[in-house]
């Protein structure tokens, strides 16, 4: 089934400047881009994004991490893209995280927000992510 799914190049794969070849990576997998920014959101914005975290002791680090600097963001679509790209992306934890995956090669080892790689984890938080990343696709505009 062809669907939509959300992916954030964290700041830490940017500032190594390695944005390129995660792209690639993406685009190997056969997943195609629909719509890619290069964006530093506020800190309000990646405390809505994140809200399902809050009250949890790696809270404030992620929010303070995404708020370094700047991050990649793309509306990626595929067959079972979402499913796809958590499988590209790997374990949450790089260590943990399979060979030739984004985080395995792009994270950093002892883990924590420093994991290279966002990608939504269902339909519905795509959609609640693409409208605080990409308000203009959310609405039609």
């Amino acid at each position: 089934m062809s669907e939509r799914t959300l992916a954030i190049i964290k700041p830490d794969v940017v500032s190594k400047g390695k944005i390129g070849a995660v792209i690639t990576m993406i685009e190997e997998s056969g997943l195609q881009i629909d719509q890619m920014t290069v964006t530093w959101l506020y800190s309000h914005i990646w405390e809505k994004f994140y809200a399902e975290h809050v009250g949890k002791s790696f809270f404030d680090g992620l929010i303070e991490f995404m708020d370094s600097g700047p991050s990649v963001a793309l509306v990626l679509r595929g067959e079972n893209a979402i499913q796809r790209l958590r499988d590209l992306n790997g374990a949450t934890n790089p260590a943990k995280a399979a060979d030739g995956t984004i985080r395995r090669r792009f994270g950093t080892p002892d883990g924590g927000p420093r994991n290279a790689m966002h990608g939504s984890d269902s339909p519905e938080s795509f959609e609640r992510e693409l409208e605080l990343l990409f308000p203009q696709m959310y609405y039609g505009n």
